[in-house]
């Protein structure tokens, strides 16, 4: 196993928030998704934070 860190920004109107939902367009299924395109691995990301439906998310300096 390898633990890889993204740090990722979104523009979330068309999204239902952050995490994976049945049937709805979420955030971490999008990025779950393309990761396995990518690399051929399935993956379940873990999230430090989250975001309700339409929220946008911008990466700031720590």
């Amino acid at each position: 196993m390898r633990n890889i860190k993204l740090t990722i920004e979104y523009d979330g109107k068309d999204f239902n928030g952050w995490q994976k939902q049945p049937d709805k367009l979420n955030i971490q299924g999008t990025i779950e998704k393309a990761i396995e395109q990518i690399t051929g691995e399935t993956v379940d990301l873990n999230a430090s934070g989250r975001t309700d439906r339409g929220v946008h998310a911008i990466r700031t300096s720590c």
